[in-house]
């Protein structure tokens, strides 16, 4: 007699709803070990006190976690690099794509200053290749507007604009879309020399300026964020950021366009015989950035931003701000925890053992 079929368990069934809390008690533990880093001037040791809280919290997870967008090369900072493994890598767990950033922000981390977070997304990996577009590039234009924006360009061809349109008539339809006036149009930009003529357009056409120090990723996706008063985020930023960026956008409804940027020559001789280097004047969109059906992004808060607010130690308790979005539910979860510091702890891959926070 032939046995009874059992049923699909929920993680065969949907790995990225049994695991995404795993994501974000990852994130949550990044913040809680960088916090203490929070304006001590070095943002290696907070950027490597976030790692080691992520890796250590996905040792524990039935999970084959490969980094295809790592953080780190960038900048040579201790870090989670590409190709890396998270999760236990138990037989039969369901295969990731990870991208994460442990702390963006790490500069305004160390100067004590708002705008720096936990990032991490994954996506189902796919058979063949990966979910996420690996950019060789150290940096990339980036361009990124909300929902609002992004249905108009689907509803009116007329309505549309890209990386190569001039800055007034980006601002200009921008605020026809969202029915402003272009003097109430908010843009963010990085403060960098490199931005010198941008900000000056804007300034021109009489935009309204933010010029944030760091935290591209936060400036990115507050245009999709409804309480953020921000309308475009412009310029010149981290390519890895622009991935995690891509992944929340799928959720939040918004959209990015990302280009390739070469800074110089010897960037141009190092990507030479990379596939993606044969697209260096590609507009991407964030669908063929990430392209799995789905993704998974989440952030913790390390100090306040348009996004979420910082770690606050009240007493023995810490508070944490995070954020969890789907991109094929487009649920958005706001979470707010209390972590007993008399008993929280936290398992370090550096000590592999448990710590206390």
């Amino acid at each position: 007699m032939p046995k009874p079929k059992l049923p699909v368990s929920l993680s065969e069934r949907d790995p990225e709803r049994s695991l995404e809390f795993e994501f974000i008690r990852a994130t949550e533990n990044a913040a809680l070990n960088a916090i203490h880093w929070l304006g001590r001037g070095d943002k290696e040791g907070a950027d490597a006190a976030a790692c080691d809280a992520i890796s250590g919290c996905f040792d524990h997870v039935d999970m084959c976690g490969e980094v295809v967008i790592g953080e780190g090369i960038k900048d040579n900072a201790p870090g989670i690099f590409l190709g890396d493994r998270l999760g236990n890598w138990k037989r039969g767990s369901p295969r990731f794509n990870i991208a994460l950033d442990p702390i963006d922000g790490t500069t305004n981390i160390s100067k004590g200053m708002p705008n720096s977070i936990s990032v991490l997304a994954g996506v189902l990996a796919p058979a063949q290749g990966t979910a996420m577009l690996n950019i060789p590039t150290f940096y990339s234009e980036k361009l990124s507007y909300g929902p609002k924006v992004a249905e108009a360009f689907k509803q009116d061809k007329a309505l549309r604009f890209d990386l190569d349109t001039p800055t007034p008539e980006i601002v200009a339809k921008t605020a026809r879309i969202l029915g402003k006036e272009g003097k109430q149009i908010v843009v963010i930009v990085l403060d960098r020399p490199r931005h010198g003529k941008l900000i000056q357009e804007l300034r021109a056409c009489g935009a309204a300026l933010r010029l944030i120090t760091d935290g591209d990723i936060t400036a990115a996706l507050a245009p999709s964020l409804p309480d953020s008063g921000v309308d475009l985020c412009m310029g010149i930023g981290g390519s890895p950021e622009g991935v995690l960026t891509a992944a929340a956008l799928r959720a939040l409804g918004g959209d990015l366009q990302l280009r390739m940027w070469v800074r110089d020559d010897e960037e141009r001789r190092r990507i030479a015989r990379d596939p993606a280097a044969k697209r260096l004047k590609h507009i991407f969109r964030s669908d063929e950035i990430v392209t799995g059906p789905s993704a998974i992004f989440c952030a913790t808060g390390i100090s306040a931003s348009w996004l979420l607010p910082g770690v606050r130690l009240i007493g023995r308790k810490a508070i944490t701000h995070s954020i969890l979005m789907r991109a094929r539910s487009r649920t958005v979860r706001h979470i707010v925890a209390e972590h007993d510091l008399d008993h929280k702890t936290i398992y370090l891959r550096s000590q592999r053992l448990e710590a206390r926070v």
